[in-house]
């Protein structure tokens, strides 16, 4: 079968590979020069099945509140004359209730856990390289009520089979030394052996020139304009994508399947076919320093909850990241943020790194009010959607790259997952 996937991050490219190990003809469609040069470009590096509990939870409604205005916020929302954003928000405060967020925890690590073990695999068999760690990841608090409130949701995870494991604060000094100075400030902390940091960059783009050497064709510099569609209800299919190429010529491509992965793109690419997904963009900070002093950086992978931070050591690079700006699709840097993250990792680590020059980026993480990606059918016969995975795209792009190619080959995938389009009985949320 002949397959195009739109968009090349880490997850349009973890679907063509998977499809092309199963044998279809794949080309990836990517507007820009080469894979993950957007939000798969310079991430916090974490593979966190630990970092599931969404951002949409109880506790959320009043920190909104009292974010509101404060320009080096963790979650900054910024009210626009869009429509879209007033609908999204309006659904976020519908997923904070209990049950609602204990449902979502479950399918975010369901999808969170395969890719975990799929990446494995992964790197297995293609040995790619990407300044892994395989430490685990340590989550830290600052504030005592934050640490009490994140004991449920650790523990509803290791009954989803996470090993998160709540620890002193004494314990976590002991895992990453590093944060000593900090000692005095810290109330506690929790602990995942299994989960892993890496440049998902350097992976994805490496994950690229496999697939290229496999037959995967990638097609850069290429901007989709729009789906075209024949037929209604169950016989509507989509018949071909409608592009402009590096050479500014108009095409349109066809193909017998089509898989969208545009991030927070494919959300307006799908309206006019009347699929109304409900996805926006969050834009994302990180800040790149250069370790100088070896004995003060961290080794391990951490979350700084106070802060929404997390910092992961890439070889002797330290990438820290976080922070949301719900702000429509500029990607322009906003200055007191950036000033924010290097501020509080001085704090943290004050002599690990040459702070003098940070290297700054924006990504605009795809985020659902749930947290959960759309992954699976659509009403048109031949079109996929992988797509939606906010915060967690390293973390859930290659398991979901491999559960989509399984839907399209008409297998089930292994994982339990409420697959969009797709009858399957779930597990009853708590």
């Amino acid at each position: 079968m002949k397959v195009i996937v739109l968009g090349a991050g880490i997850i349009g490219t973890s679907t063509a590979w998977f499809l092309n190990q199963q044998g279809h003809e794949v080309t990836v469609i990517e507007r820009q020069p080469g894979a993950a040069q957007e939000t798969s470009f310079a991430n916090g590096g974490q593979i966190s099945v630990s970092h599931a509990e969404p951002w949409a939870n109880p506790s959320a409604p009043l920190k909104v509140l009292k974010w509101l205005g404060k320009e080096d916020a963790p979650l900054l929302f910024r009210p626009r004359a869009d429509w879209l954003q007033w609908r999204w928000g309006l659904q976020f405060l519908r997923e904070c209730t209990q049950q609602r967020t204990n449902h979502n925890i479950r399918q975010i690590v369901a999808i969170a856990e395969y890719s975990r073990q799929t990446l494995l695999e992964v790197r297995a068999s293609t040995g790619i390289e990407y300044d892994s760690l395989s430490k685990g990841i340590l989550h830290f608090y600052t504030d005592q009520k934050e640490f009490d409130s994140s004991l449920p949701a650790a523990r509803l995870m290791r009954e989803l089979g996470c090993p998160r494991v709540s620890i002193s604060a004494d314990e976590v000094i002991k895992k990453e030394p590093a944060l000593a100075g900090m000692r005095q400030q810290i109330v506690g902390g929790d602990f995942t052996a299994t989960d892993e940091s890496g440049d998902v960059y350097k992976f994805t783009t490496g994950l690229a020139r496999k697939a290229a050497e496999c037959g995967v064709i990638f097609q850069y510099n290429t901007n989709v304009t729009r789906l075209l569609s024949a037929g209604c209800d169950s016989d509507a299919t989509v018949t071909g994508v409608e592009i402009i190429d590096a050479q500014g010529r108009h095409q349109v491509l066809h193909a017998d399947a089509f898989v969208v992965a545009m991030g927070s793109f494919s959300q307006a690419l799908l309206k006019p076919l009347g699929i109304p997904l409900m996805i926006y963009p969050g834009k994302g900070y990180s800040a790149t320093y250069p370790v100088t002093n070896q004995a003060g950086a961290p080794t391990i992978s951490l979350t700084d909850d106070g802060y929404k931070l997390v910092v992961s050591r890439l070889g002797d690079r330290l990438r820290v990241a976080g922070t949301c700006e719900i702000n429509g699709y500029s990607r322009e840097l906003n200055n007191a943020r950036c000033e924010a993250i290097t501020r509080r990792t001085k704090e943290l680590f004050p002599d690990a790194c040459d702070y003098t020059a940070p290297v700054y980026w924006t990504g605009l993480r795809p985020l659902t009010p749930s947290n959960v990606p759309y992954i699976g059918k659509t009403k048109y016969s031949n079109l996929f959607l992988n797509t939606g995975h906010g915060t967690l795209g390293w973390t859930m792009g290659v398991g979901s790259g491999r559960a989509i190619a399984d839907i399209i080959s008409g297998v089930m995938p292994e994982v339990d997952f409420a697959f969009t389009g797709i009858e399957r009985p779930t597990r009853i949320a708590l």
